[in-house]
């Protein structure tokens, strides 16, 4: 018989170590999965709450179930009123291409004005939402008010998954994600304008711009293979070019987002390749935005086009340069300044050669704001008054410290910053940086991700400090970086080096319960309050306004023109279909004047004056609101009444008192009276508590 021979003993081990191999291999495979399906439901689950959470919110607050249509219009006030109305008119056009004419050839809205509202005024939103309500076929299903708020709550919960994913890539765990999510809906009175103004376009844009940060954050990470890096880099695209479209201000927010691109590159703490991939995205976004939006000037006189080409310049200059010689050493030392001063330059030749309306008003306005200037513009000082361009208040501070958020993102600031500090210094003495940083490590600066973040929430902060309207973008990434620093190992890892605690390891269970016992404390004391808001019984109802857009409907011309305030302007155009002689948008000049115009119904001029500049606009009649003319603000100075009476001189201030200088008394309260001359020029056709309905006399016999 032959005998068996048995195989190695190294064979059997072979064997053996694949087979642990494989399944170690198997069981990372899975980990893996269950991590990422897990994250991601999660991620989804906290949009799609947060998006319930906004439409239970908005019911109990205005009942709209139970509302009548007019009843529900009411409730969209200004500029919102406004966007609304031409929603409704596109679904009320014949059809799609016939209802695109009508508002880019609009003359039915202002009087004696031709305008192209969906350039004006940024209508692709109102373009969309009417594709999809007609396509999908919803008409028998839904009202159109609740298909257009619920796209609108659907983007918000895009916007929290978006902050969630960001958090979680920065972070790596999906804890971090549940972490932003939260300090976001508890400080929601700063990180969203959504309870004031549903269909405001930075409500449309803001979502497309997280989702647009998400994308680059994961674009920016040094350790992502090939597919991913594609991936992004196309969501990156799409996102930023559907961001410019939604919002017109959206190349000022693109624009401090590549400052921040830029500082990162100066340092070389990012790949440069990446970096210039983003600067070709803006460059294609704003020319496909310029060809789409009827050629829209303002693109091209845009700081952010400037400061791409000057960037772009500034490459050549570089590569065209020798390596080591003196006038190369010296380029890269003045490198900022040469694109600080390029970009300028080239913006101020832009705006020299380019016709263009580009907000000259903002720029008074910042001078204004600065203290560069003083003036007596009516437009000016009301838009001074504005509570979302004062400097924040002392409550908001308060209200994020209350909630743990401020503490923490200042924690996670510092310690970024001294660490981003530390690599810039090692760039500086010429150490390379490490193709791949260990958890061991401790150097969180050393990620490019971390570092745009950092440097994106200090220029944001910094606006945010001047501008209380710009916490609404600072105060989400706020939410989003404290919560990545609460749950990063590696930042911990980073400050444990430095305090030389050898002791602690990556499996220190604080890395984990740390996070877990903010998230418990959070949900301890704000989740009553969330979900108090949810049942507590709140009604919005205007009874006034309901009975003068009922009166206006029944009683007014067809082709009568309606003046007032802008505020109540918008209003009456979506309710009523009316004309009306001005709007509540502050991005025209010859509206802003046409505004400063009407609002001398609240001063004190003669009945001649008021009657000649509302027949120059061809108005009908004229609304009288009683809170503007019996206004008592908190700040008297920015009262309507008192910027009109410095506005038109009649006020004069002596030794720190102010005086009536003015022959003629308030026309507000003048015209009450009904005596002549107002008689004369005016007739009172309806009154109600809150408004005063005046039919302007077409013929009249002016007497010296």
């Amino acid at each position: 018989m032959l005998d068996v021979v048995s195989p190695p003993l190294s064979v059997n081990v072979f064997k053996k170590f694949v087979v642990l191999w494989v399944k170690s291999r198997v069981y990372m495979l899975i980990q893996r999965f269950a991590k990422l399906f897990f994250g991601c439901l999660a991620a989804v689950t906290s949009g799609m709450m947060y998006a319930v959470y906004l439409s239970t919110y908005h019911e109990r607050k205005f009942w709209f179930s139970s509302r009548q249509e007019l009843e529900r219009e009411i409730t969209f006030q200004g500029d919102s009123a406004i966007y609304y109305s031409f929603y409704k008119e596109l679904l009320k056009a014949p059809s799609f291409e016939r209802g695109v004419y009508e508002l880019t050839h609009n003359n039915k809205t202002v009087s004696l004005k031709t305008i192209n509202a969906v350039q004006q005024m940024t209508l692709y939103p109102e373009l969309i939402a009417s594709v999809l309500y007609q396509a999908s076929g919803s008409e028998e299903v839904i009202e159109p008010v609740y298909f257009y708020i619920g796209i609108v709550f659907g983007l918000q919960g895009i916007y929290v998954t978006a902050l969630f994913v960001t958090s979680w890539v920065m972070s790596g765990t999906w804890l971090a994600g549940m972490l932003t999510v939260a300090w976001f809906i508890i400080n929601r009175t700063d990180t969203t304008r959504i309870d004031y103004s549903i269909p405001s376009r930075e409500n449309w844009a803001l979502p497309y711009f997280a989702c647009q940060v998400a994308a680059l954050t994961g674009y920016l990470k040094k350790t992502l293979n090939c597919s991913a890096e594609k991936f992004c880099y196309l969501l990156v695209s799409a996102s930023t070019y559907t961001f410019m479209m939604m919002w017109e201000y959206s190349h000022y927010l693109l624009f401090v987002q590549a400052v921040s691109l830029f500082l990162l590159d100066s340092f070389a703490l990012a790949q440069t390749e990446k970096v210039h991939e983003v600067y070709k995205i803006y460059l294609f976004s704003l020319f496909l935005g310029y060809l789409l939006q009827f050629e829209n000037s303002a693109l091209l006189v845009s700081p952010l086009l400037s400061l791409i080409a000057a960037l772009m310049l500034s490459k050549c200059l570089q590569m065209n340069m020798k390596k080591g010689t003196f006038m190369s050493r010296l380029l890269k030392i003045m490198y900022i300044y040469l694109v600080l001063t390029i970009t300028v330059t080239l913006n101020f030749l832009l705006k020299m050669f380019v016709p263009h309306k580009e907000n000259e008003h903002l720029l008074k306005f910042i001078e204004v704001k600065l203290g560069l200037n003083t003036t007596k513009n009516f437009t000016m000082n009301w838009l001074l008054c504005q509570e979302s361009l004062q400097a924040p208040s002392q409550d908001f501070f308060l209200r994020l410290t209350q909630s743990s958020l401020l503490p923490f993102y200042i924690l996670v600031l510092i310690i970024c910053l001294f660490s981003v500090t530390q690599v810039i210094f090692r760039r500086i003495c010429g150490e390379p940086l490490k193709e791949t940083v260990k958890l061991e490590d401790g150097r969180i600066g050393e990620r490019p991700e971390i570092v745009y973040h950092v440097i994106h929430t200090i220029l944001l902060g910094c606006l945010a400090m001047c501008l209380e309207g710009m916490k609404y973008l600072w105060t989400p990434y706020v939410c989003m970086l404290a919560a990545f620093g609460v749950c990063s190992p590696e930042l911990w890892m980073t400050l444990f080096k430095w305090l030389r605690l050898k002791a602690v390891t990556v499996h220190n269970p604080f890395l984990l319960t740390f996070p877990t016992i903010i998230g418990f404390s959070l949900w301890k004391e704000f989740f009553p309050r969330i979900m108090s808001e949810l049942s507590e019984l709140q009604e919005f109802y205007d009874p006034d306004t309901v009975e003068l857009m009922t009166w206006i409907k029944r009683q007014a011309p067809v082709a009568a023109v309606f003046a007032g305030s802008p505020q109540l302007m918008g209003v009456i155009k979506l309710c009523t279909g009316w004309m009306v002689s001005s709007l509540p948008l502050y991005n025209d000049d010859d509206l802003l004047k046409r505004n400063e115009n009407i609002y001398q119904i609240y001063s004190k001029r003669s009945a001649e004056d008021i009657y000649k500049i509302l027949t120059s606009y061809k108005a009908n009649f004229l609304v009288i609101e009683d809170s503007i003319c019996n206004e008592v603000g908190p700040v008297r100075g920015c009262r309507v009444k008192d910027l009109l009476d410095i506005a038109n001189g009649h006020v004069v201030c002596e030794e720190g008192d102010s005086y009536a200088d003015s022959k003629y008394g308030r026309f507000c309260h003048e015209i009450k009276m009904n005596y002549s001359p107002y008689v004369n020029y005016f007739t009172r056709v309806y009154w109600n508590r809150s408004y005063f309905v005046y039919k302007i006399n077409t013929v009249i016999s002016f007497q010296s």
